[in-house]
């Protein structure tokens, strides 16, 4: 698919206009439950998605839904996903027009709440949901730019110190790009909401918190021993 009239490239510090100001609400980012739990607070979406980096992609296939869990890169205002040239999402975002219809979600699990009854049972999380139509990006310096925010996505500083795709491994990955404009965010945070009957109840209540942490590196077999673990790893 062409990328005729488009949009600026953005760099990896670059943000796009209006900043600041939330996303719009639409039809399809309005929650049906829980609306007071739901935020269009630009920042915060991009607090949310720039601290993970596997998202999952929705889309329609012959008819049926698939969701398929992927690695994905921001740069400003903009989600990148890639993959080999024969996937059949990056391959229908190309060949239809205006491009694929997709929905993109990324989730963060901060704590398990237990209540004393099992109904209000809980956990505390950060969500961001995307809707919008998802294509191919050709330009070949978007691409880089896309590749490179997708490694760094997982590692900050680790498409400095790894050799770029050449060639041919260029030639056998696809590049799909989605705009952030219809987005929220939701958040639920605090502990459990235990009806007032069943305060006294003899059941434990309260928060299991949840942490991401990093194990020490473990280098490859065959690496140089005087190749030092970059200060990229150790600040993980």
């Amino acid at each position: 698919m062409s990328d005729t009239a488009m949009p600026e490239i953005l760099t990896p510090d670059s943000t796009g206009p209006s900043v600041a100001a939330p996303y719009e609400p639409t039809d399809r980012t309005v929650p049906s439950r829980g609306r007071e739990r739901a935020t269009y607070d630009r920042e915060l979406v991009h607090s949310v998605l720039d601290s993970a980096y596997l998202c999952h992609l929705g889309f329609v296939r012959d008819g049926a839904p698939v969701v398929l869990p992927t690695l994905f890169g921001r740069v400003g205002e903009r989600l990148y996903v890639h993959g080999s040239t024969g996937s059949r999402p990056l391959l229908a975002a190309g060949r239809t027009d205006p491009g694929l219809a997709v929905c993109l979600t990324v989730t963060h699990v901060d704590g398990l709440v237990l209540a004393r009854s099992a109904f209000h049972h809980s956990m505390n999380y950060r969500s961001v949901v995307v809707h919008g139509t998802a294509r191919t990006v050709t330009d070949p310096e978007e691409r880089r730019i896309a590749l490179d925010a997708i490694v760094d996505q997982v590692v900050p500083g680790r498409s400095q110190d790894s050799r770029p795709a050449d060639a041919r491994e260029l030639a056998a990955t696809a590049v799909i790009r989605l705009d952030l404009d219809e987005v929220s965010a939701k958040v639920r945070t605090g502990g459990p909401n235990d009806d007032p009957d069943d305060v006294a109840l003899p059941h434990w209540a309260g928060v299991v918190p949840l942490t991401r942490g990093y194990a020490v590196p473990v280098p490859a077999d065959d690496l140089d021993p005087a190749i030092a673990v970059p200060e990229y790893l150790t600040a993980l």
